[in-house]
């Protein structure tokens, strides 16, 4: 069962409906790729093996009665360790809740399964995703399959390792600074971090406050993420900013012919650096937007700087999920995360107000952006992935970078909103990947999906996969 390792979820399902392929056989074949290729990356930190399998041998039995499958037939996923699966520990990463056993499916895991995926387990991420590598004090360290002694990034890292590595087609991630894109750069596969509300965020208690977090697809190919959104997206009653389903298919109108269009290019933001060889990568995908009829500027502008912002707005987010039960847990936490928690806590309410401002120019210089272009592109990441068990660089081909310009790409369209995926664009000089981030106008989520698959198809990445 070999070539079904990176094949795509929706190869996967046509084989299933057409009898080509059982849901057994190809559960047999993803439990058994974790099982040879897991104990080096460990990616997967939870199994659920015997009840994927019973799932897959209910569905056949169906299929044999005549039942529609549906579009993601007996397709195996694996679900970050933030989000929960019934009969599953969500355990955050954390010590504290490794015995935090859940009863009910998030919204976005029942969708997937009742359009007929199996959950096979649950993926590694740091604790409570608060780093941008997954390492924590529960499961240990996530592995880069391209280089092992690389990180694949964070926070949804375990998810695109496991991607990248052929265990699974597709995973689910959550982003609030990058937490998909900068994994899905880092180890070559394809990520999309929604406009906010477009995936029901539940189930939150309490809501969200910051509203930055989103859910979202890693896969192997735009297709993939295109049905997953399909699947996935819509309005639930139980979260006030989730957005109505869009009217029309993303994978339906993904091969619509796109108009010529206009994009901006940036290398900084008007304040990042970024690795040598990553920012050669970049420029040359350019090329291809070029030769496909769009017309692709420098665009020389720059978006306000808002990582202390985004960093404060984050704390306090983490300090209401910890809310309930914080001085009980507190000794078992990570003590950078409460640093963070504790600062936001103690906030002076002017701070707040400022970084509320501070947001507010942001959409402000992004709607002036928009208003003359249709896209922006930047690099995904300033780097290729840095060392497994961190820290995150500190410089840049020799020159100091705050930490937080690690990552200095992603989180802006966190605080603002914007749907953004990253592509994998090429391989350093290191033969590690570097990805492309392509940013829409607000809601335009199928225009972002039609571009990274007109990309894709110009400069296909799905036949080039780390050997392991």
């Amino acid at each position: 069962m070999e070539s079904v390792w990176y094949d795509s979820a929706i190869e996967l399902a046509k084989k299933i409906r057409s009898r080509d392929l059982s849901p057994v056989e190809l559960v047999e074949a993803t439990l058994g790729r974790i099982e040879a290729v897991n104990p080096k990356i460990n990616a997967i930190v939870a199994l659920r093996a015997e009840e994927a399998l019973a799932e897959a041998k209910a569905l056949a039995e169906r299929m044999a009665a005549g039942e529609d499958a549906g579009p993601l037939a007996g397709i195996p996923f694996a679900v970050k360790d933030l989000e929960d699966t019934a009969g599953m520990v969500t355990s955050f990463g954390s010590v504290p809740f490794k015995d935090n056993l859940v009863k009910n499916d998030s919204v976005q895991v029942g969708r997937l399964k009742r359009a007929g995926a199996i959950v096979v387990g649950k993926t590694n991420s740091p604790e409570f995703g608060f780093t941008g590598f997954p390492k924590n004090r529960l499961y240990g360290v996530t592995r880069n399959p391209w280089n092992l002694d690389r990180t694949p990034g964070g926070s949804s890292g375990g998810a695109a390792a496991a991607v990248a590595a052929g265990m699974v087609p597709l995973a689910t991630g959550s982003d609030a600074g990058g937490s998909i894109r900068i994994p899905a750069s880092y180890s070559g596969c394809f990520g999309f971090k929604p406009t906010y509300g477009r995936i029901h965020l539940g189930p939150f208690d309490p809501l969200t406050t910051t509203r930055t977090w989103t859910l979202g697809p890693l896969t192997r190919t735009v297709s993939d993420a295109a049905l997953y959104m399909d699947v996935a997206c819509g309005y639930h009653p139980a979260d006030p900013d989730s957005l109505p389903r869009p009217e029309v298919s993303y994978l339906g109108t993904l091969d619509r012919m796109l108009p010529p269009l206009k994009i901006g290019f940036s290398t900084d933001l008007g304040y990042a650096r970024v690795q040598r060889d990553v920012a050669a990568i970049g420029e040359d995908a350019l090329k291809t937007f070029e030769e496909m009829g769009h017309r692709v500027e420098l665009w020389d502008g720059q978006l306000p700087e808002v990582s202390k912002a985004w960093s404060e707005l984050m704390g306090v987010e983490l300090y209401g999920q910890l809310y309930d039960n914080l001085e009980q847990v507190r000794s078992q936490l990570g003590r950078s995360m409460m640093a963070a928690v504790d600062h936001a806590r103690d906030l002076p309410a002017e701070e707040h107000v400022f970084n509320l401002k501070l947001r507010t120019a942001l959409n402000r210089a992004l709607l002036s952006f928009f208003d003359t272009y249709d896209l922006l592109i930047t690099p995904t990441m300033p780097t290729e992935a840095f060392g497994a068990e961190g820290p995150p660089p500190t410089e840049i081909d020799g020159h100091p970078i705050p930490i937080l310009l690690a990552v200095a790409f992603t989180y802006p369209f966190n605080l603002s909103g914007h749907p953004a995926a990253t592509v994998r664009a090429g391989l350093t000089e290191s033969g590690l990947p570097a990805g492309l981030q392509i940013v829409g106008p607000r809601h335009r989520d199928d225009l972002v999906l039609r571009v990274a698959h007109a990309f894709e198809q110009a400069r296909p990445w799905n036949d080039h996969w780390p050997e392991l």
